[in-house]
């Protein structure tokens, strides 16, 4: 085997596991990534959410006092005001959703699922958790969900603590069967986002493959550059020596000089050049 087929195998081999290395520490880095902007969006929506509430408390339930003493309305309790505000975001990206998931709501709507139930049941077995995230599988693929507790603040009591003490506007509405016996700081639900998977995953491939794809472009272009170098500077000098090795061999000595130059293959061409000489002065005081 040449040379220069012994060097290309060895670089092919480092090739290879370079490349195989690149890909999987880049693919998983790209999904994390994927992952850490799902999450991102999620707690962005939940932001949102929560200033939705500030401004329904602040701005809009003070507007309604009046009006509330006679007929409760909906539209007053922060909650449902940011509810309503996903549900017609949902209406243009369905595979969004927002939730404020109670175990035992006034409002049906908002009773938790199996799976939001567990979650607030997680909060509840863990009064520290601040927040949970986690991925499940939904009709319109993977979905990462993040979730902050709900604790029944002391303004909640007012409505929500035992139902004969309930305002008579509330009971008219909803009646007194739900949405009541809360506790003051007691978990009774989750704030819940669900965000879908599949597009930032869709764009993570899509960044692999042209990362890959460069990293490609680039080896092969490093390659034909290293056997570029590899001939102008090792293999057409080396030949050459050879050649002319060769040549001195059978007796030829009007023969060019070994070729010169830089570095070691030059070194190399003058040590054969100085026994080329030594050679021929040699043989002329023989032939004397």
């Amino acid at each position: 085997m040449s040379l220069l087929l012994k060097i290309n195998a060895a670089l092919a081999v480092a090739f290879v596991l370079s490349f195989v290395a690149a890909g999987l520490i880049s693919e998983g880095s790209l999904e994390a990534s994927a992952r850490r902007e799902v999450l991102a969006e999620a707690g962005l929506m939940m932001d949102s959410a929560l200033a939705i509430r500030d401004y329904t408390a602040t701005e809009i339930l003070p507007l309604l006092d009046e009006r509330l003493k006679t007929q409760f309305l909906p539209q007053s309790v922060p909650f449902y005001a940011a509810t309503q505000n996903f549900l017609a975001l949902r209406a243009r990206h369905p595979q969004y959703t927002y939730k404020e998931a109670t175990l035992n709501p006034t409002n049906p709507r908002d009773r938790a699922s199996d799976w939001e139930a567990d979650i607030i049941q997680r909060f509840r077995n863990d009064p520290k958790a601040a927040e949970l995230s986690g991925e499940r599988d939904t009709p319109m693929g993977p979905s990462l969900y993040r979730a902050r507790p709900i604790r029944a603040a002391a303004e909640c009591l007012t409505c929500h603590g035992l139902a004969a003490a309930a305002p008579r506007t509330v009971l008219a509405r909803y009646g007194s069967d739900n949405g009541f016996g809360w506790q003051a700081n007691e978990v009774v639900g989750a704030q819940v986002v669900s965000v879908p998977l599949a597009s930032a995953e869709a764009s993570a491939r899509e960044t692999f493959r042209m990362l890959m794809a460069s990293l490609l472009a680039v080896l092969m272009v490093l390659w034909g550059a290293v056997n570029l170098i590899l001939y102008m500077l090792v293999l057409r000098p080396l030949r050459r020596a050879a050649q002319t090795a060769d040549r001195l061999s059978v007796g030829e000595l009007a023969v060019a000089a070994f070729p010169a130059g830089g570095g070691e293959i030059a070194q190399l061409g003058r040590a054969f050049e100085r026994m080329r000489k030594s050679l021929d002065k040699a043989l002329k005081l023989l032939e004397r």
